[in-house]
């Protein structure tokens, strides 16, 4: 197993400092301290001896004096790589950062390129706030070790860091069989890919973290966070409940017990309590992520209370925090020139579109696409859906985005030359679909896939190629309850994050939106359906057999319960996973007019679509 601290590739010493080495290995690391020291007496220049106490003193917290002593080994011996990966661990350690990468540097231009190097390298650019380097050492690291679990969960985290999912779940992929897992790898393991959706797996993880230790708060508070995620909040009450005292905990387990406690308390309807939590948390917090990780719900806990004033300020606040991470982690997408609707200014040539041939595939072999804004009522329109026998649908996936990239392999180019594209290479792109569909879901005989991305609204022209007789179904809700609710979610997706910084910001993206919409739904005029959100809530079962009408589906009262599928259906991947599971309700109509005096610039934006749609402004 490659160590997380200082490197061992200087243990083998001479016969002088045997004793200190021996008492070193053994994890005695006074006694390996005091022999390194008297052998030292005896020979001042023996490098073995000082490896050993530059080690010891690493291994009992004294960074700086280990740095000090490899420091004088690099003098010594200045071509031995090991004295300085040591040396730029020990300062990392202290917090010497500019030296300690200066060190790293010096060992890979001697022609170091082991897992230890990387490794380090990776954990130093972590501290420094650049992880897109980071992910690349640590890609670094593990094709040197590629079974060696440490490395391998460092590797997944940077790449979720990163915005990465993918990247990271592919680490992740093997996770049971790799080296040196430990109760804490393995919850480690099991946090992340609970934060990457893979439920079961982190199951697995944590329960396997728990076998290994079964006194362990760490993994029984990751248990906690499990239960809520999947919906299962009577056992994340009563677990939590169950945990001992926090108070002798380290610094990061007292942040994330605040951080579940509040949260647990928000779905329990305490928002008192929920708000004190995440203002402990605020005042507390060691870790750049947890800010924002509080700000978003505590906002959403002031408005609950009714302190408006309160909510929007912290959402400004959430918002800056998110942007300067996003700065951080994910640079390319906070680049000035970065349009994250770039996708809505390339539209179909109607001259291209005459040669569209769309006899296949018809409507019971294409999938059932709901689009929108984010935030229009899709995660209860899917449940409903998915609880009809004959569909089924799967978390948000970039599926279509997907077909999209290997139709232009094709050497098309999207969206104005989807004409010139063969019947084999649709097929192809098609069957690229379908198969990273049965990777996520197994399709019944006679079921069809629903498909909810939202932002799917941008891509018409690949559902109308791909699929031209499919039915689409568009979410509409009231543009000022829509911009509302995106600004006061905490998206991942740093595009879409950083477009929901700031209500006009939000506002624009939504009308380039619809206008594409609109624009493209004109010319490649698909089977759609409009479903009004505010009807669809006030009317459920009207509007449910509406839908079933016009997906020609047989009537099934399932759809008329989408909670208590969701509720049984466990995790949900969107950010609505905790509304979906309450019964259909108006409570989330008009809830922006108590804003209405943040709009301003943002409510001339919408105006067209209040119009268009007749919503009151």
């Amino acid at each position: 197993m490659i160590e997380a601290g200082i490197s061992d590739r200087n243990r083998a010493v001479t016969k002088p400092s045997q004793a200190a080495l021996e008492h070193l290995l053994a994890g005695r690391i006074a006694e390996a301290e005091r022999a390194s020291l008297k052998a030292l007496r005896q020979r001042p220049g023996d490098t073995q001896a000082l490896a050993v106490l530059g080690l010891a003193h690493n291994a009992r917290g004294a960074y700086a004096e280990a740095a000090h002593v490899f420091r004088r080994l690099t003098g010594l011996e200045p071509g031995a790589v090991g004295h300085w990966v040591n040396l730029g661990t020990a300062l990392r350690a202290a917090g010497s950062l500019d030296p300690a990468f200066a060190a790293y540097r010096r060992a890979l231009e001697l022609g170091e390129r082991g897992a230890d190097l990387f490794y380090n390298l990776g954990l130093l650019h972590l501290d420094r706030g650049e992880y897109a380097e980071a992910q690349r050492a640590l890609a670094d690291a593990v094709a040197a070790a590629p079974r060696d679990a440490e490395l391998r969960y460092h590797f997944a985290r940077s790449c979720y860091d990163c915005v990465l999912n993918d990247d990271a779940r592919a680490a992740l992929r093997d996770w049971s069989g790799l080296e040196g897992l430990n109760a804490e790898l393995l919850t480690d393991i099991g946090t992340l890919l609970l934060q990457l959706g893979e439920t079961v797996e982190a199951e697995a993880a944590l329960r396997q973290a728990l076998q290994r230790d079964p006194g362990s708060e760490r993994v029984r508070l990751r248990l906690v966070q499990l239960a809520e995620r999947t919906n299962r909040l009577e056992q994340a009450r009563a677990d939590l409940e169950a945990l001992p005292p926090s108070s002798d905990a380290p610094p990061e387990l007292r942040e994330d017990r605040l951080l579940t406690e509040a949260l647990i308390a928000q779905r329990s309807g305490l928002q008192e309590r929920a708000r004190d939590r995440y203002l402990a948390l605020l005042q507390s917090a060691i870790r750049p992520q947890a800010r924002q990780t509080a700000l978003f719900p505590l906002a959403k806990a002031y408005d609950a209370l009714g302190d408006t004033a309160a909510a929007f300020d912290t959402l400004r606040q959430a918002h800056e925090e998110q942007a300067a991470f996003i700065a951080r982690s994910a640079a390319r997408f906070a680049e000035p020139e970065r349009d994250p609707l770039a996708i809505a200014g390339y539209g179909c040539d109607p001259a291209d579109v005459e040669q569209w041939d769309a006899a296949q595939p018809d409507a019971a072999h294409s999938p059932i696409f709901i689009v929108a804004f984010p935030r229009s009522g899709t995660t209860l329109l899917e449940q409903m859906l998915d609880a009809h026998p004959l569909l089924r649908s799967m978390d948000e996936q970039p599926f279509l985005q997907n077909a999209i990239d290997r139709m232009e392999s094709f050497g098309v180019r999207y969206p104005d030359q989807l004409g010139a594209l063969t019947p084999p290479q649709l097929e192809q792109a098609r069957g690229h679909y379908w198969s990273l569909v049965a990777a996520k879901v197994r399709l019944q005989p006679g079921q069809r896939l629903v498909d909810k991305n939202p932002l799917n609204l941008l891509r018409l022209p690949a559902i109308r190629r791909l699929f031209p007789r499919a039915h689409v179904i568009l979410a509409i809700r009231h543009p000022c309850d829509v911009v509302l609710s995106c600004y006061m979610q905490h998206f991942r997706a740093p595009d879409f994050a950083l477009l929901c910084r700031d209500l006009p910001t939000l506002a624009r993206g939504y009308r380039r939106a619809f206008d594409f919409w609109y624009g493209q739904a004109q010319l490649l005029r698909p089977a759609c359906l409009e479903l009004r959100y505010e009807s669809f809530v006030a009317d459920f079962a009207a509007q449910a057999r509406a839908v079933a009408e016009f997906l020609g589906l047989p009537w099934d009262e399932a759809m008329l319960d989408p909670g208590r599928h969701a509720r049984a259906r466990g995790f949900i991947s969107t950010p609505s996973y905790s509304q979906v599971v309450q019964p259909v309700n108006t409570g989330a109509v008009d809830r922006w007019r108590r804003y209405a005096a943040y709009f301003g610039e943002a409510l001339a934006e919408l105006e067209p679509y209040l119009r268009r749609w007749n919503y009151a402004a």
